[in-house]
């Protein structure tokens, strides 16, 4: 296993130069939506056709996925004596680091970039 350091982890893959700017710039608003929880939906039907607010659907699926399954983990374990409140707070600091995430990712989109999330970009749930 490789030692793997916070700069590693902040390294951003941008692919911007693999989509076409005419996608991009009529699709910028799509791409936000997918950033918007359930609003995922708007840019599935509306822009299903787009490979630039496709890539930004996958990124807000991908934190999307991370919040629910930290809120079940929350649900679940953070009842537990002893562990409840440490599990509390861990799910409160994945909230944060999604949060601030999802502005890196619409910031992103609203400048008509294709930046992959900080450590969760690779992940892929839709092409």
């Amino acid at each position: 296993m490789s030692d793997m350091n916070i700069d590693e982890l902040s390294k951003v893959e941008d692919v911007t130069a693999s989509f076409d700017s005419k996608d991009i710039e009529e699709n910028k608003t799509m791409a936000i939506l997918a950033y918007l929880s359930i609003l995922v939906v708007i840019p599935i039907v509306m822009a299903r056709e787009s490979k630039f607010a496709m890539f930004h659907v996958n990124q807000g699926i991908v934190l999307a996925v991370i919040e629910i399954l930290a809120g079940v983990i929350l649900r679940v374990l953070g009842w537990l004596p002893g562990i409840g409140f440490v599990v509390r707070i861990v799910i409160s600091l994945i909230g944060i680091v999604c949060l601030i995430l999802l502005i890196i990712g619409i910031m992103a989109a609203l400048n008509g970039q294709a930046k992959k999330l900080p450590v969760v970009g690779n992940f892929t749930f839709i092409k």
